[in-house]
């Protein structure tokens, strides 16, 4: 029974909300206990309201789900908890997140609230219209560094921010290839509307313009004047190559492996990616906070 609440919180899927961490990281606060302690506490008040947002979601598309090849076995659309059961335990998740709410600042406070109003009508609306749907998933990725930012009062990078941007949009797209790969070899009419809005060869281009994006972005990040002078070095240059593995290693997935409707599911099941994240970190951390001279 605990592994079924575990999956109605979709708890693996807490782990997009290290996009909080961003700007700890990069602003160099990440060993001052002070912001890391209210980051944390971000972080922990995003994982609730993700599960809050997802309980509903799942109330809201319980019929679509339910004639789902995957989706049909989840708590709520498999009837293992009823709909009044999910109710109550979304009230007692509001309730714990309004608590760590009120310890943390009033903009954090905003930024949370517009991640749930962009994916309430994420849910009830927004799904459902062609190119919007994607930008709203892409929303609640930068809404994650934004808040991340405002809740220690740190100023984001410009460039970091459309990079934020373009990684959003690349996983929202490709979560839809991989949506509409199924879409079509299961022959699904009614699991996802917009879909039929789509094409593999549409869907295609825009991953191809996000992931330059990505790349392009990161590596001006890197080399900006702003950088250049917070870090006192320019060798952040030589992480844009874990960020090209990894945005072609997650393209390799998607389009070979027909993997990437769940982004958690990859994130912590490839050995490669997993690799990759932590040298990323790895040498992020070694080159911003010059460990070892770097």
């Amino acid at each position: 029974m605990f592994l079924t609440y575990v999956k109605l919180l979709r708890v693996p899927q807490w782990i997009k909300n290290v996009f909080l961490f961003v700007p700890l990281i990069f602003s160099k606060h990440l060993f001052h206990y002070d912001y890391f302690i209210t980051t944390v506490l971000g972080f922990l008040a995003f994982c609730l309201l993700s599960s809050i947002v997802y309980i509903i979601n799942d109330i809201t598309d319980i019929e679509a789900d339910q004639i789902h090849p995957v989706k049909k076995n989840r708590p709520i659309a498999s009837g293992r908890i009823s709909v009044k059961r999910s109710s109550l335990i979304t009230l007692f998740l509001v309730i714990l997140n309004l608590l760590l709410l009120s310890l943390l600042n009033w903009q954090f406070a905003v930024m949370s609230l517009l991640y749930f109003l962009i994916n309430l009508f994420y849910s009830l609306s927004l799904k459902h219209i062609v190119l919007l749907d994607i930008f709203s998933i892409a929303a609640g990725f930068m809404l994650r560094v934004g808040a991340g930012g405002f809740v220690i009062n740190v100023e984001i990078s410009s460039w970091l921010i459309l990079t934020t941007m373009f990684i959003s949009l690349f996983l929202a797209v490709m979560k839809r290839r991989s949506e509409l790969e199924l879409f079509y070899s299961e022959s699904l009419n009614s699991t996802r509307k917009v879909l039929e809005f789509y094409s593999i060869g549409f869907i295609d281009q825009m991953a191809t313009v996000a992931a330059a994006g990505v790349i392009i972005c990161y590596a001006l990040y890197t080399l900006s004047p702003r950088t250049v002078t917070i870090f006192n070095t320019e060798n952040l240059i030589y992480t844009t190559p874990f960020v090209v593995f990894g945005i072609f290693r997650y393209m390799y997935l998607v389009i070979a492996d027909k993997k990437g409707e769940y982004t958690t599911e990859i994130m912590l099941t490839d050995i490669p990616m997993i690799t990759n994240i932590f040298l990323y970190g790895i040498f992020v951390i070694m080159i911003v906070y010059h460990i070892f001279g770097l």
